[in-house]
């Protein structure tokens, strides 16, 4: 392979992994909209289109391991490939959660704990992430610091809603003797708890993007 084929390979390699972004950020924001409409429709979709995901991942993962194998890139190269290497995984995991989001829609019955708004957690934790891949396509380090900068905001949010979940849990009447509708608001509090965790986890990802992405254009572990 020339030197110019080699750098056509790079640079498909980027196109592919936005790519595969784009596809992960789309079913995220579809399990967003299906968890606050309740579009049990939307949400089965999301769920049953996991197997793209796993599948861009499996066919970059390999793409990336013959770049390693055949071309042993070195410096700013290296650094690309195992950056793109490691954002694959995040982006996969992030597909991974947003089936979980999903799923929870469908094990929902009704809106218990409306009170909760999830929408501010889901748009930040969405934003980072589209931060995240901004930097990696463009190189631009100083976004790379703002989505890291970001994630104390998201935890901050995802500390009050878990804290108003339990709260609220506390504060509700429920007739002792009604051990269904005691099951009921335990299964709806674990619920949320597990959709503010899973959000959180979206966060993690994208800071974990970011760090990929800083590495890469700076050789910065910084973020690492």
């Amino acid at each position: 392979m020339t030197r110019d084929d080699f750098q056509q390979s790079l640079a498909d390699l980027r196109t592919d992994v936005l790519e595969m972004a784009d596809l992960v950020a789309d079913r995220l924001d579809r399990a967003l909209t299906a968890l606050e409409t309740v579009d049990e429709d939307a949400a089965r979709d999301v769920a049953e289109a996991d197997d793209e995901i796993d599948q861009r991942y499996l066919d970059l993962e390999s793409t990336c391991i013959q770049l390693f194998a055949r071309q042993q890139p070195v410096a700013s190269d290296l650094r690309f490939v195992a950056a793109s290497f490691k954002i694959i995984t995040d982006l996969e995991r992030v597909g991974d959660l947003a089936v979980n989001l999903a799923q929870y829609t469908l094990a929902a019955d009704d809106e218990r704990f409306a009170e909760v708004d999830l929408s501010a957690i889901g748009d930040l934790a969405g934003e980072m992430l589209d931060d995240a891949m901004t930097a990696y396509r463009t190189d631009d380090a100083a976004l790379c610091w703002s989505v890291a900068n970001r994630d104390d905001e998201l935890d901050a949010l995802c500390q009050r809603a878990s804290e108003r979940v339990v709260r609220e849990l506390i504060e509700r009447e429920v007739d002792d003797g009604d051990s269904w509708a005691v099951e009921e608001m335990m299964d709806d509090v674990s619920r949320l708890l597990l959709i503010v965790r899973d959000l959180e986890r979206v966060g993690d990802h994208a800071v974990n993007i970011a760090a990929r992405t800083l590495y890469m254009v700076e050789s910065d572990p910084a973020l690492v």
